[in-house]
């Protein structure tokens, strides 16, 4: 039980580098085992910066063959080093599970001797845990970049979601500092998934009970920060990947200096990106469920985000001409193309509006970012104002307020403690 524990440490410890670790979209139900991952829901748990922690999340080993600069786990790391044994993953997994600990699997690995080595066993983790222990949970398994297409597919009828990282968002950027790998080997089965998950579909109209594969899709990740990539090249990736294979979901990353044996990284002392991390997501989430091109945030002029504002702001104040917008005659579209205003929010406002014009009374109890949302939008009783404001004024007074409402969640949490 000791030597279990140890391990444990290790490689919950190495994994908690990998942030792709969803656990939603699966409509695996439970036919009389233990455990479900219907679409009803798994229950998540997130720490403050975003990441998931809902999941047994563990490498198999963080041995490695490779020796990536950006990875704690490569193989001219000074680590203490440890591997799971396929019978100790399926047995943590099931009694972390019984306990109530975890609500699924997020199973990882570094690569010993090579790819199809590795991947078996996870194949076996995962095979032994759907057909012996009868588990229904959600499982989320990283495939191995060069493992043979006959094991991912075998994996697919096992697994919720399957994920590949690409590691850093270019090729070039990619040789500079893991000379051994390229994005082909991450491309190829990303592809070959993707083929997989349309032929079942086509073949479960045809065949009443064709097994599911993959069924909450396939998702990848890019450390940000490590290499020079600007903002335009890395949404530019994304964008493509989102498009080439129907992912779910790009995760962006930001690099954490692990040590200083490289001079091409940033060295330690250095902060992570956390800002830049977050400003990404933000671009990603306009791009796929607010209906902005990427051009419209990024381009060849505009090739970085404003760390100071988020990306649906700093589109507004360089677009002043799509603004004011009435919501009381707007469609959808247009509204949640305002600062401040979400889609629910914006359904709430199309909903509202079919019983009489909206007041700005009625816009607050929605729930709006008003004070933010008021310069870019018209109600019946918008205050008239001789002459438009300047953007510039505009990113101003949006900045001294959110300075404002800081410094007083400060001083509150502060007398709170006395």
């Amino acid at each position: 039980m000791l030597r279990i524990e140890e391990k444990l440490k290790i490689l919950a410890d190495a994994a908690k580098y990998d942030v792709s670790c969803s656990s939603s979209g699966s409509t695996r139900k439970n036919k009389g085992g233990v455990g479900d991952a219907s679409a009803s829901g798994i229950c998540h748990t997130y720490t403050e910066d975003g990441r998931c922690v809902s999941l047994l999340k563990i490498l198999l080993t963080n041995h490695c063959i490779y020796d990536c600069a950006f990875c704690v786990s490569r193989k001219s790391n000074d680590v203490k080093r440890a591997a799971f044994t396929v019978e100790e993953v399926v047995d943590l997994t099931m009694n972390f599970y019984r306990r109530n600990y975890i609500e699924g699997l997020f199973l990882s690995s570094g690569i010993f001797k090579d790819a199809d080595f590795t991947m078996e066993r996870m194949l076996r983790i995962v095979k032994k845990l759907r057909q012996e222990e009868r588990y229904n949970g959600y499982i989320h398994l990283k495939t191995i970049p060069g493992a043979s297409e006959e094991l991912i597919k075998e994996a697919g009828l096992y697994v919720d979601r399957m994920s590949i990282n690409l590691e850093l968002p270019t090729e070039a950027g990619l040789k500079l500092v893991a000379p051994e790998k390229d994005h082909e080997s991450v491309k190829k089965p990303l592809a070959f998934v993707k083929d997989q998950i349309a032929s079942f579909k086509e073949e479960k109209k045809l065949i009443k009970h064709t097994p599911i594969f993959v069924p909450a899709g396939q998702s990848t990740q890019m450390v940000i920060g490590a290499t020079p990539e600007n903002d335009f090249e890395i949404m530019q990736v994304a964008h493509d990947f989102y498009k080439n294979y129907k992912l779910k979901r790009v995760y962006y990353s930001g690099y954490i200096p692990i040590n200083n044996s490289n001079s091409l990284l940033p060295q330690i002392g250095s902060a992570p990106p956390l800002v830049r991390e977050n400003r990404l997501y933000q671009t990603d989430w306009l791009l796929r469920f607010y209906g902005f091109q990427l051009d419209e945030i990024l381009n060849p002029q505009h090739i970085h985000l404003d760390l100071d504002i988020d990306p649906k702001l700093s589109w507004a104040l360089r677009n002043p001409h799509f603004f004011p917008v009435d919501v009381n005659t707007a469609d959808f579209n247009a509204i949640i193309r305002i600062p401040g205003i979400g889609r629910q929010s914006a359904l709430k406002i199309v909903q509202a509006r079919k019983f009489g014009r909206l007041h700005i009374y009625q816009l607050q109890k929605m729930g709006i970012a008003y004070n933010r949302a008021k310069y870019f939008l018209q109600c019946v009783d918008t205050p008239f104002i001789l002459g438009s404001p300047s953007m510039e004024h505009v990113r101003h007074a949006i900045l001294s307020a959110g300075t404002r409402h800081n410094q007083r969640k400060v001083v509150a949490g502060q007398l709170t403690l006395f």
